[in-house]
C-alpha cells in the first residue's frame, strides 16, 4: 500500500445561556439535527477549532496522557484509526517528533486510517483498513521495528444498536491489542477506546496477562452521555 502524501457558554449580560439551534431541514433526520446542534454547542469542538486541532478527540488523548504520561520525548508511537489526526497533532510536540526540544530525544509517529488523512508535520500517515487481511504485517513493515506506544481510536460505523456497536469496537480493540503484543517494547503502553457494554471483560483479562497495570479512564472531554471510555495498559511484559 502506497504511503498517503502527508508529510455551556454564557453572555456577559445576565449570564444568559447562548445555544445555537438547528432547524430540522428537509431530508435530514431528527437524529442528525440533534447531533449537529450538539456539535455546534460543544465547548470542546469550539476549543479545538480555536486551537487548531482537527477534532475534540485531541483533548481526550491530552487528558489521558496528562494522567498516565506515555507520550514522552523519543517515544515511538503507532496511532491506529488516526483520522482526522487530532491524536497525532497532540503527540508531535510531546514526543518531540520535530526535534524542537533541544537536548531531548526525537520521537516518531506512524498513523494509519481507512480514510486518507491530511499531512501533519512530524508524522508518517498511511491509508489502510487495519482489519484487512495482512494489514498488520504491512504496518509492521512501515514501522520497521518496535514501538513504545500503540494507541487506537478505531471505531466502526454506528449501527444504531448498542450491543452490536459494542461488540464491533471490542473486536477492533482486540485486533489492536494483538498487534501491540507483537510490536511493543518491554514496559510499553497500549491505549484504546471501548464502549461499555459487558464484553470488554475478556479484553481486560487478555490485557492483564500482558501488562502490569490495566486501567479504565473516561476523560473529562468525553461526553457524559456517551458509553465511551478508554482502556490504558502500561508496563508491557513482552
Amino acid at each position: 500500500m502506497a504511503k498517503t502524501p502527508t508529510g455551556k457558554n454564557t453572555s456577559g449580560r445576565g449570564q444568559r445561556d447562548l445555544t445555537v439551534k438547528v432547524k430540522t431541514a428537509r431530508g435530514r433526520r431528527l437524529s442528525s439535527t440533534r447531533w449537529l446542534q450538539r456539535q455546534l454547542n460543544d465547548p470542546y469542538v469550539a476549543r479545538a477549532k480555536a486551537e487548531g486541532y482537527r477534532g475534540r478527540a485531541a483533548f481526550k488523548i491530552m487528558e489521558i496522557d496528562d494522567k498516565y504520561r506515555f507520550l514522552v520525548p523519543g517515544a515511538r508511537i503507532v496511532d491506529l484509526g488516526c483520522a482526522p489526526g487530532g491524536w497525532c497533532q497532540v503527540a508531535v510536540p510531546r514526543v518531540n517528533a520535530l526535534g524542537e526540544k533541544s537536548g531531548k530525544k526525537v520521537g516518531t509517529i506512524l498513523g494509519v486510517d481507512i480514510q486518507e488523512v491530511e499531512a501533519i508535520a512530524g508524522c508518517d500517515l498511511y491509508q489502510l483498513d487495519f482489519m484487512d487481511e495482512g494489514a498488520d504485517v504491512q504496518v509492521k513493515e512501515w514501522l520497521g521495528g518496535k514501538a513504545d506506544v500503540v494507541m487506537s481510536d478505531m471505531a466502526a460505523s454506528s449501527s444504531g444498536h448498542k450491543q452490536t456497536d459494542h461488540l464491533r469496537i471490542i473486536s477492533l480493540c482486540e485486533a489492536a491489542a494483538y498487534f501491540a503484543f507483537d510490536v511493543l517494547e518491554e514496559n510499553g503502553t497500549f491505549v484504546a477506546k471501548v464502549l461499555a457494554g459487558g464484553a470488554e471483560g475478556e479484553l481486560q483479562k487478555l490485557l492483564k496477562q500482558k501488562f502490569t497495570k490495566v486501567m479504565n479512564f473516561k476523560p473529562p472531554s468525553s461526553r457524559s452521555d456517551s458509553s465511551e471510555k478508554f482502556v490504558v495498559a502500561t508496563g508491557f511484559r513482552g
